[in-house]
């Protein structure tokens, strides 16, 4: 089923000059599989569009079951030079958590039970 990313992860944003750091972390491991495939940084680069205007970056974090993506020059030169609104990147990551991905309606479900607190979260570590 096609939902938006927001179901099965959440999401950090920060910067660094002119680059925007994006931290996708899934809720669960069938989710995390599921976001090695659709969040892509093609995927990514068409979700800035007209904000991100240089290469997308990701960075594959399977013992955190997270992606990490850097969207260069999409900042607007950065902080101190930037004309705008949020030169800093704080909103990246809540822009990314509308993006649309395909995820398996058994895995969005368990996501939704985790959200809400009728299930615990992954273990912290394996045991």
């Amino acid at each position: 089923m096609k939902v938006r990313l927001s179901r099965v992860a959440f999401a950090r944003s920060g910067d660094k000059g002119d680059t925007a750091n994006v931290g996708v972390i899934a809720l669960s491991p069938a989710a995390y599989e599921h976001l090695v495939r659709e969040v892509t940084p093609a995927r990514v680069k068409e979700h800035f569009a007209g904000v991100c205007r240089g290469d997308v970056e990701r960075f594959e974090l399977p013992n955190l079951y997270a992606l990490n993506f850097l969207l260069h020059e999409s900042l607007g030169g950065g902080g101190t030079v930037s004309l705008m609104l949020d030169a800093q990147g704080k909103t990246f990551g809540a822009g990314i958590l509308s993006m649309a991905v395909e995820v398996p309606e058994a895995v969005v479900e368990a996501c939704d039970r985790v959200s809400s607190g009728i299930e615990p979260g992954r273990p912290l570590a394996e045991e």
